[in-house]
């Protein structure tokens, strides 16, 4: 699937989730002028403790797309395991297609081309509510959720807080 295809694609997926709106997020382009750079800003899911956090990210889609996966870096700091200092996401269904040479996941766990910007994002959800410290992008994150909630929990109130502010 070349170019055009992928475009095609993000332009029907960006109309859906315009005329159709998934509670928990919101996403549209960076720049009118390219439909391949997005931005969403995902609400902190209810009875978590992101909840009433406002987290913007960009999601960088591949020429490939759907053969290959987009990038997803917050923007806005949140303190996450599966979520490294810089903000990019690390997140099993966002890996390259195909076999894990670590053999962490199997095949069926990673990118697939059947996933839309939405299924991403439920998914990305879903991480903030149940982190996955096992194979953890911020080892320090993860060090903090198992060892130390309480600095893991004031880490996380205060990039709520400061995602309110912007």
């Amino acid at each position: 699937m070349g170019e055009p295809q992928a475009s095609l694609l993000l332009r029907k997926q960006l109309a859906e989730l315009n005329k159709n709106p998934v509670e928990g997020f919101s996403a549209g382009l960076i720049d009118d002028n390219d439909i391949f750079k997005w931005e969403v800003l995902i609400i902190g899911p209810p009875d978590t403790l992101y909840e009433g956090g406002f987290f913007k990210a960009h999601l960088i889609f591949p020429k490939e797309y759907p053969l290959r996966p987009p990038k997803m870096r917050f923007i806005t700091e949140i303190w996450h395991p599966n979520i490294d200092k810089s903000g990019d996401v690390c997140i099993s269904i966002l890996h390259e297609p195909g076999d894990d040479k670590w053999g962490y996941e199997k095949a069926s766990e990673r990118w697939l081309p059947v996933h839309t910007v939405e299924t991403i994002l439920v998914s990305v959800i879903s991480m903030l509510a149940d982190p996955n410290d096992e194979s953890p992008a911020n080892v320090d994150a993860a060090k903090d959720w198992r060892d130390d909630y309480a600095t893991f929990k004031k880490k996380v109130a205060r990039n709520v807080r400061r995602s309110q502010e912007l």
